[in-house]
């Protein structure tokens, strides 16, 4: 499989504060990769820092080869970057109709096909289709966010934190439908919950105070119980 998106010894400032002090990984086309680590290790800042909302100040970013480092954030989206954070990211005041309309970039027949298959994986947002998105539950505006970033058929989704605060049932929904996109693109996943980054990725990155401190397929973190329990505190 070929490399998609490379980073290489990133370092990224919030403010005065040095947050992301090392970090290098590399995501290949057709893969999930599960950033893993401790609150407050660098996972979501390193999202943000692939797609230019906090700028990296030393180190490299490539995709597909390019160099995407000092582009701003609407040229990162438009090379094929779909992020999903973990807010969420919607607008409370249009209807999910008005959300996903929002997000095309290209109104054409395959973005159409695209979103009946994403109303099909969806049916909870077909049925709130005229619905204001503020209105919708924790769940249903996470499906609402993956499924704007997914309408445009990116190569690359950046996912953060998409099981935070979710009931379990919703969980297994939510990585159901990852689990189904990721047989057409390429994913870049943070997740806490160890269970379901276990079962949706192919290979992990592990983020510890701002740098990366391992890697490998996600089978060998399974049968590693003392990293685990060093990176993740998790037995």
């Amino acid at each position: 499989m070929s490399e998609l998106l490379k980073l290489n010894a990133v370092e990224t400032y919030i403010g005065q504060y040095h947050i992301l002090q090392g970090v290098s990984l590399e995501v290949k086309k057709g893969e999930v990769t599960v950033l893993l680590g401790r609150n407050g290790a660098g996972k979501t800042t390193t999202l943000r820092t692939i797609m230019g909302l906090n700028p990296a100040s030393k180190g490299a970013i490539t995709y597909k080869g390019e160099d995407i480092k000092k582009l701003p954030t609407y040229l990162v989206a438009k090379k094929g970057i779909g992020y999903v954070p973990e807010d969420q990211g919607i607008f409370a005041d249009l209807t999910v109709e008005e959300n996903m309309k929002v997000a095309i970039q290209k109104d054409n027949q395959e973005t159409l096909d695209r979103m009946d298959w994403i109303l099909d994986l969806f049916p909870d947002l077909k049925k709130f289709w005229k619905k204001p998105g503020g209105l919708l539950s924790g769940g249903q505006k996470q499906m609402l966010s993956i499924a704007r970033a997914y309408i445009n058929n990116n190569e690359l989704l950046l996912i953060d934190e998409p099981s935070k605060g979710l009931a379990p049932i919703v969980v297994e929904k939510v990585m159901e439908s990852i689990i189904q996109m990721k047989e057409q693109t390429t994913i870049v996943l943070v997740e806490q919950n160890f269970m379901m980054a276990s079962t949706i990725g192919d290979c992990f990155y592990i983020i510890d105070d701002g740098r990366t401190v391992s890697h490998g397929v996600m089978n060998q973190l399974k049968q590693d119980a003392d990293m685990r329990r060093k990176y993740l505190g998790i037995a």
